[in-house]
């Protein structure tokens, strides 16, 4: 009887333990394909904050309960580093999604001596992208290398889309793209022409691009708008002194 007595307290306690064990990320994983049936988390881990998880996709990150019942979406603050440890994740989700992208699919304007190089969402039809554009001597002439990506803010099959893919498929990029700029002649897209315009829209999403020019940064930072090339060189010298 003692026996039976000590297998039934030992099979009780390591249930108990197993099942206290549970790290919860189950029920996490299960809210997330509830809400979210199509899209496969980059990872689901404890989050800084007890009794949360930290749930990547992308550049997006999101907390969830233990028990899945409960999300937040916001800014978690490391007030003893004064860190904020959200958008440190979100920048390598950003850094990631940018880096994925092959440079060959890119228009890139480069200087004899690249000092920086950043990667900038353009929309032909933008003002303050077209503003940015016809200043790329000044850009140049600070050593700040830039790499086109194309994001039509008017969405797919529309008239900013239609000149992105044109341009995107054209001989000379380069050119196509100043002269679009510079309200040219719009290029009819070339039968048959495989552009990179949906898979940087794509990218656009993953990084959050909201608005034209969006600036991404060699450390995945992102500033939506247009900088002169004196302000930026600054504030890009800056960042490399921290």
């Amino acid at each position: 009887m003692r026996k039976i007595s000590l297998l039934l307290f030992t099979l009780i306690f390591y249930s108990s333990v197993f099942a206290s064990s549970d790290d919860g990320s189950d029920a996490v994983r299960a809210a997330v394909k509830r809400i979210m049936p199509n899209v496969s988390p980059d990872s689901v881990t404890p989050a800084p904050v007890p009794g949360l998880y930290e749930v990547i996709i992308g550049a997006k990150v999101l907390y969830i309960s233990k028990d899945g019942k409960y999300l937040i979406e916001g800014d978690v603050f490391d007030l003893v580093k004064m860190k904020n440890l959200t958008e440190t994740k979100r920048t390598r989700g950003r850094l990631k999604a940018v880096s994925n992208i092959e440079e060959d699919t890119m228009i890139v304007f480069s200087p004899e001596k690249v000092k920086h190089s950043i990667t900038v969402f353009t929309d032909i039809d933008c003002g303050y992208c077209r503003k940015m554009h016809r200043e790329m001597d000044d850009y140049m002439a600070e050593g700040i290398e830039i790499r086109y990506l194309a994001y039509p803010r008017s969405g797919i099959n529309t008239p900013s889309y239609f000149k992105a893919t044109g341009v995107w498929c054209a001989d000379d990029r380069k050119q196509a793209l100043t002269d679009a700029k510079n309200g040219g002649k719009v290029i009819k897209t070339k039968t048959g022409c495989k552009h990179p315009v949906k898979d940087h829209m794509a990218v656009a999403e993953v990084v959050g691009v909201t608005g034209t020019p969006t600036l991404v940064f060699e450390d995945g930072q992102v500033i939506p708008g247009y900088l002169p090339a004196k302000r930026l060189i600054k504030f890009l010298d800056s960042k490399g002194k921290r």
